[in-house]
């Protein structure tokens, strides 16, 4: 049996999901990186993230999802707010989605320390994490607003961080 407790899985930003604005994917500040970039605005964007780790028809087997990290940047004015949320979607007998649940978390640091001109890392800690059983998977969802004038961000990438039990 493997039981790693330090699993990590990266998710690039071309399997995000933008809702909402007009976002582009351009080269990255690092060379050989890219990012989902939304140029200045005032309104909402919308990133949904989904979280892709093993899961297992098997109880307490497969991954264990701890947290999750957003690696965002806000370029140019400061934005209003930059939250998030995490569902726990559970897939029906006979229908594609049944329920998605909220699943309750933290944020480090707090989100407001989020909202400044710069490079961000917002972890999001599960209260109590979970295993993904094979008719489950989990979608965060990643809210930027920003105010009159606008702000330039920038989605980096996000990691999982999880347990593997096999």
């Amino acid at each position: 049996m493997v039981h790693d407790t330090s699993m990590s899985q990266f998710i690039p930003p071309n399997l995000m999901h933008p809702v909402g604005g007009t976002w582009t994917y351009v080269a990255g500040l690092v060379a050989g990186t890219i990012a989902l970039h939304r140029a200045a605005h005032n309104s909402s964007g919308v990133i949904n993230i989904p979280i892709i780790i093993p899961s297992n028809s098997v109880a307490l087997q497969g991954g264990y999802l701890k947290s999750v990290e957003i690696d965002f940047e806000i370029a140019t004015a400061v934005v209003t707010s930059a939250e998030a949320l995490i569902y726990k979607v559970t897939r029906g007998a006979n229908l594609a989605v049944a329920v998605a649940a909220a699943v309750p978390f933290t944020y480090s640091p707090a989100y407001t320390e989020t909202l400044k001109v710069e490079q961000h890392k917002l972890v999001l800690t599960l209260t109590t994490p979970i295993f993904l059983r094979n008719t489950e998977y989990v979608l965060v969802e990643f809210t930027i607003v920003a105010g009159a004038g606008g702000g330039t961000q920038k989605i980096l990438g996000a990691v999982a961080n999880y347990t593997l039990r096999v």
